[in-house]
């Protein structure tokens, strides 16, 4: 049965929107600096998702899921060129569909001809060598703007993950907010608390959380991308230093560097805000003051109690201190444990429950080491 040319019309006009959709994607994804919703990456993205949830559903063992999750990444990376590749294809083949000669077919063979640069088939007429010129341009744009996006993301990948591994030797692997403040007060057992460096910890990590902020949310892509090592994320990193901020300001408020906490407080709850509403999960802005928290007090009384053990200057009583501390993580609580599940972050404590049900990890402490003579 041959299409009638009103057919072919209607395709071609279907085909069209096809090239504008592929194109609208690639540059919202790659191009324009913020994040600008595309239900076509969204989709890919969801696809992808589903499938490793698929595989890692049946394994149980964390360290076997964090390996196979460390390929996610790449292979979003590989969905999404195949995807925007394929829907072009398609969208130029029905293009070329009203000035084809023999059908269908040859639509399709000339479009990939064209499409993917080969060069093979080279139809006749100035409109099919209009559009066949458009498709060589489009395909050679796709590859060339997602070759010089890699670049981009593994320069961003590695501002972030600098600050993590340094992060790790200070509070532990996983970190954990406690953990941070007693190893700073603790200073490798030298005798001489090292907690007036806090004040330049909370800096770099306030710059830390906007630059995270921009880049994750411009290249989504980048929130999949795993730390090297299985016992790290920058999840957990970020939410471990607002831990500590919040502690610090909760139980020693006159010792704590206030202003430097609450800045990094302030950046931080926005980094998870603007990450988690980028991934598509409703989370407002301000949270409600007098809203709960997940963590209960029998976990805030752990982590005191881990400060406690290396003396660390506390000068509230756990319960005067717990409204306090409740009121800043209230801001942060809720985003940071939406995209810890979301990407199945390291089970670190007091970073919220998982996909899958698994017990939180302790920091990794050294051995004591011999004493200096």
């Amino acid at each position: 049965m041959v299409m009638p040319m009103a057919g072919r019309v209607v395709a071609a006009v279907i085909g069209g929107l096809l090239v504008l959709t592929s194109m609208s994607s690639l540059i919202a994804t790659l191009i324009v600096p913020r994040p600008v919703s595309s239900r076509l990456t969204r989709w890919v993205d969801q696809a992808v998702d589903r499938a490793y949830r698929l595989v890692v559903d049946h394994v149980s063992e964390y360290r076997r899921r964090d390996r196979i999750l460390a390929t996610q990444a790449a292979a979003l990376l590989l969905a999404q060129l195949a995807t925007w590749l394929i829907v072009a294809y398609a969208g130029f083949a029905l293009l070329l569909w009203p000035f084809a000669s023999r059908g269908v077919v040859s639509a399709f063979v000339d479009a990939g001809s064209s499409l993917f640069t080969l060069g093979f088939a080279v139809p006749a007429g100035a409109a099919p060598a209009v559009i066949v010129f458009l498709a060589a341009a489009v395909g050679l744009v796709i590859l060339t703007l997602q070759i010089a996006y890699l670049p981009t993301l593994y320069s961003a990948f590695n501002r972030r993950e600098t600050e993590v591994a340094l992060l790790n030797a200070r509070g532990g692997a996983p970190s954990w907010g406690p953990e941070l403040l007693a190893r700073t007060h603790y200073a490798l057992g030298s005798g001489v608390s090292t907690l007036d460096t806090m004040p330049d910890l909370y800096a770099q990590w306030e710059r830390w959380a906007s630059d995270v902020a921009e880049s994750h949310t411009t290249y989504l892509v980048l929130v999949r991308f795993r730390s090297p090592g299985p016992r790290s994320s920058w999840v957990t990193a970020l939410l471990a230093v607002l831990d500590s901020a919040a502690l610090f300001l909760a139980l020693s408020p006159k010792a704590a560097p206030e202003v430097p906490a609450r800045l990094c407080l302030r950046s931080g709850f926005l980094c998870f805000y603007r990450i988690a509403r980028a991934m598509g999960f409703d989370i407002l802005e301000e949270a409600d003051p007098d809203a709960v928290i997940s963590l209960t007090y029998d976990e805030f009384l752990e982590g005191v109690a881990r400060m406690r053990k290396v003396d660390f200057p506390i000068e509230r009583d756990p319960e005067q201190a717990w409204p306090d501390f409740v009121g800043w993580r209230v801001n942060y609580e809720r985003a940071a444990y939406a995209v810890a599940a979301a990407i199945d972050a390291v089970p670190a404590k007091w970073s919220g429950p998982r996909r899958h049900p698994v017990e939180q990890m302790e920091p990794l402490r050294p051995r004591p080491g011999r004493p200096p003579k």
